[in-house]
């Protein structure tokens, strides 16, 4: 009757290290079917194969030890299948996220050596409506497609006569710190009465050098480089929110390619 295979055997049958297999035994993945008590022997049994194989292509996919163990454990096949596939939709969800920083960085390689084009402008103070908040940078992108989309509803709800171009400001601190206040805000003819989130605001007037953003808030900080740069050489750069129009983006059913963004930089004219 065989007893088994020793750990040499079920190395080769499986093609995994006996350093492997120590391994997977210590974390709990696969426990030898016997182990002499006198000599520390390890068996495994041919059942056992199996497992193994599933045990490395599910690492082979970068799947968490602890749910590997889960999917070991599944007492049903529906059960299993839920668990690969929710970790399937993970993997598909980070090679998207590689494969736009990939045609990011050959964006930037290929861009050309002009910086985008700068202009003064000065912005008067308006009346609007406006979302305010304290937001964690990591949140930021979330909170403004959500703020966005709810200024949109409420204005057309409302029939509300806009004055201009759907907006934001930043402040410095959403980038330095991590953390910082965030206003998302379209400006409006009339008296408006808070509603929930929304509330009527009065955006600052400034001065500001402006350039035009093309494409995705993934690559809006090659032109805040731009700006950044340009205010710092010319040496007018002052505090203050950094700020966006949004003449073209998610609300007008277009592909992120087609955004238009103006971003103003906070400046200093002493040219009247």
């Amino acid at each position: 009757m065989h007893t088994g295979l020793t750990v040499g055997e079920f190395s080769r049958v499986t093609h995994l290290s006996i350093k492997t297999l120590r391994h997977y035994h210590e974390v709990g993945l696969l426990a030898p079917a016997a182990v002499d008590p006198g000599t520390g022997y390890r068996h495994y049994s041919l059942d056992q194969v199996p497992t193994a194989q599933v045990i490395v292509r599910l690492r082979n996919l970068d799947m968490p030890v602890a749910d590997v163990k889960a999917v070991l454990a599944a007492e049903d096949v529906g059960t299993r299948n839920e668990l690969i596939a929710a970790h399937l939709a993970r993997l598909e969800d980070r090679l998207a996220q590689a494969q736009s920083a990939v045609e990011s960085l050959r964006d930037l390689l290929a861009r050309p050596a002009h910086a985008a084009a700068v202009e003064y402008r000065t912005v008067r103070e308006q009346a609007a409506i406006g979302i305010r908040a304290v937001v964690d940078r990591q949140d930021v992108v979330s909170w403004w497609q959500g703020a966005l989309g709810e200024l949109h509803g409420f204005t057309r709800a409302r029939g509300l006569r806009t004055t201009g171009p759907l907006g934001g400001l930043f402040a410095s601190g959403l980038v330095q710190d991590e953390r910082g206040d965030a206003l998302v805000f379209v400006p409006v003819e009339g008296e408006v009465r808070p509603v929930g989130r929304i509330d009527a605001v009065v955006v600052p007037g400034a001065e500001l050098a402006v350039a035009v953003h093309r494409g995705p808030l993934q690559t809006i900080d090659l032109t805040y480089g731009d700006l950044g740069t340009y205010a710092a050489r010319h040496e007018i750069g002052v505090d203050g929110p950094l700020r966006e129009f949004y003449l073209r983006g998610p609300l007008d059913g277009v592909d992120d390619d087609d955004w238009v963004t103006e971003v103003g930089w906070p400046i200093f004219r002493a040219d009247g």
